[in-house]
């Protein structure tokens, strides 16, 4: 072998018996911290949100040291399954609003513009439909609703607990599709009567809404793809327990430079006072 390799036969034995260097004990010492890491935060995040935890823990290093450190320990976030768009079922008689949003997902403050749609969860008791809205200022889930029913009672519940959690003044942006729950009359009326401004999504162009379905194609991939729910009770706590006790919490977001939504929300409120 030490011919093959062209190393002296001296210099493999003194090898053997030289001690472990510093940069491979600072290696050995980040690998455990990127492992503890990336089990904490459920399997999902790759290099750059792990990364981007080590730094808020104080850890300096390099990102192309943590690649390779991962490679080596043969960990990878789970991997997205190719988007598809939902196609949304609209009543050609109902009252639609124009699109106001246009795609500027960005918004200065909370409750300046929030978006909203519903998604479809596999049981093996049958579908279970979830509706979300987001805050695009801080990309939070401020309410949301479950139910085996897609329809306007589905999409007002979680309307109640984004209006009773955030308490916005009126001339709030809410953003939807043209789906005939978000234009029904009752689910308009609750709109109008809090004061808020009514954008809609035409027909077949769901990227208008980008960042409501980003948001489902992330909770999809990192928690209800990887589970196959016998109950839709189990679906419920499953998805009850990613909302609120992971996404807003504690999530890495990209777009708010790898901090969490609340995290980000909790540093603009000082800049209101």
């Amino acid at each position: 072998m030490c011919r093959v390799l062209e190393v002296s036969v001296s210099g493999y034995y003194a090898s053997r018996h030289r001690p472990v260097s510093q940069h491979q004990r600072e290696d050995a010492k980040l690998a455990a911290q990127i492992q503890s890491l990336f089990v904490q935060h459920r399997r999902v995040y790759g290099s750059p949100r792990i990364h981007a935890a080590l730094k808020a823990e104080g850890v300096r290093c390099g990102r192309k040291r943590v690649v390779r450190l991962m490679q080596q320990l043969g960990l990878c976030a789970k991997p997205r399954r190719r988007f598809k768009p939902k196609t949304t079922q609209s009543d050609p008689t109902a009252h639609v609003a124009p699109n106001v949003l246009g795609r500027d997902v960005t918004a200065p403050c909370p409750n300046a513009k929030w978006v909203t749609d519903v998604t479809a969860i596999a049981t093996a008791e049958g579908w279970l439909y979830l509706a979300v809205i987001l805050d695009l200022f801080s990309r939070i889930v401020v309410g949301w609703a479950m139910a085996p029913n897609e329809n306007e009672h589905l999409v007002t519940l979680a309307l109640h607990m984004a209006l009773t959690r955030r308490h916005p003044q009126p001339g709030l942006l809410h953003h939807s599709d043209r789906g005939s729950e978000y234009s029904s009359q009752g689910y308009q009326a609750l709109l109008a009567a809090q004061g808020i401004e009514v954008s809609m999504s035409p027909t077949a162009n769901c990227y208008d809404n980008a960042a409501m379905e980003s948001f489902f194609d992330t909770l999809k991939s990192e928690c209800v793809n990887c589970t196959h729910f016998a109950t839709q009770e189990q679906a419920r706590v499953t998805i009850f327990e990613y909302l609120e006790c992971f996404y807003n919490p504690i999530r890495l977001h990209s777009t708010l430079r790898y901090v969490s939504p609340l995290v980000y929300e909790q540093a603009f409120t000082p800049s209101l006072r």
